[in-house]
């Protein structure tokens, strides 16, 4: 039985001024890139140890080698060529109110410009290794690796006109995605690697019915493509021996740069589908704001499966009372056994480099408050 992890966290840190220069310099031509590495590994020392003393259950190293959550996949893989994406969610809630992803500065990381798949995908070299490495050498307790799922990979990379002159369909795709995905996977269970999570704001998609209409119009049958997306992330995580590890999935609404975020609306319409079908250990949702929705589609969770409530924001630094979650985890039973649930923050705190609008104090803080309900709740 895969462990649960009742005081759990997303994966991402506000990375800290030094980092942020650094890797600024090294896109520069201002230092190498194995003074870029000193950098991250000083910051990653860091922000374990901060972890270490708020007693987290599982470590992270804040996704401090990445220039954004999911900028492991195509910085490995190639198959990429310049490209706008086919349908783009728009951000909102951060600085300006509502806009389209801000442009990336020049000379930025090719995993930040407009990247589109238009050759077939290959792996250059593995995904994380230098990350799980690290965490092997370095975390005080069970870490966790991420990387994004294979539905989130295509459903950001592929595009009619483009992708399809080299795959005969979407779900082709989809299946290369799931084979390189899966070598990752393979091999951090190899290394025994406790927690794998697969990252994906991109089922959310499916309740937005503005971007649904955007799919159709490119002959994307959304009902059809979650049932492919399905599938593909079901094959990324079959065939492994389930004792030592926990995989999981974070399901989110967005979260970009100043606390922004893309979707809104509950899980009921993807919940049957999502909860009931994907053959991971544990979800990991989002559940901090009236965006969320109600607890009810949790009746589609089978039983076994951990649901970590995302209670606490990640995008404002003013604390939750540990009243409120006490209550909204009393509320999430009515839905799920208490011995299947578990807490966290509802997203990263830096999904990408800019981060989100909280001070390090500020973020230490919530994840004592998320240690804390936990140990109340689940001793």
């Amino acid at each position: 039985m895969a462990t649960k992890y009742r005081a759990d966290q997303v994966g991402s840190f506000l990375r800290p001024p030094r980092l942020l220069e650094a890797r600024r310099a090294q896109t520069e031509g201002r230092i190498s890139q194995d003074e870029l590495r000193q950098a991250e590994d000083e910051a990653i020392l860091a922000v374990l140890e901060m972890q270490r003393q708020v007693g987290i259950d599982v470590y992270s190293d804040g996704e401090y080698r990445r220039s954004g959550w999911s900028s492991g996949f195509p910085d490995s893989v190639d198959g990429y060529v310049p490209g706008t994406p086919a349908v783009t969610p728009r951000f909102q809630g951060g600085p300006g109110g509502v806009a389209a992803p801000p442009a990336p500065p020049p000379g930025a990381p090719t995993a930040l410009r407009g990247r589109v798949i238009g050759e077939k995908l290959h792996a250059r070299h593995r995904l994380t290794a230098r990350e799980s490495a690290f965490l092997k050498a370095h975390a005080p307790g069970p870490f966790k690796v991420t990387m994004p799922a294979p539905s989130y990979v295509v459903a950001r990379g592929y595009k009619p006109g483009v992708t399809d002159k080299v795959y005969p369909n979407r779900a082709a795709v989809l299946a290369d995605a799931a084979a390189i995905i899966r070598d990752e996977i393979k091999a951090l269970v190899d290394e025994g690697v406790a927690y794998i999570q697969l990252d994906n704001p991109h089922y959310p998609d499916y309740i937005d019915e503005t971007r649904r209409e955007e799919w159709r119009a490119l002959s994307v049958d959304p009902d059809k493509s979650i049932l492919e997306d399905i599938e593909a992330d079901n094959a990324c995580l079959a065939g492994f021996d389930r004792g030592g590890v926990t995989l999981a999935m974070h399901l989110c609404r967005g979260n970009g740069g100043g606390g922004a975020w893309h979707t809104a609306g509950g899980y009921d319409r993807i919940a049957e589908a999502v909860f009931g079908s994907i053959n991971v250990d544990a979800f990991l949702l989002e559940y901090d704001s009236e965006r969320a929705g109600t607890f009810e589609p949790l009746r589609y969770m089978p039983k076994g499966k951990t649901v970590v409530l995302g209670l606490v924001t990640t995008k404002a630094g003013e604390l939750e009372s540990q009243e409120l979650l006490l209550r909204r985890i009393d509320e999430a039973t009515k839905h799920v056994a208490l011995a299947d649930l578990a807490l966290s923050p509802q997203c990263g705190f830096a999904s990408v480099a800019q981060g989100n609008p909280l001070t390090w104090e500020e973020q230490r803080r919530k994840l004592e408050l998320v240690v804390a309900t936990a140990r109340k709740v689940w001793g």
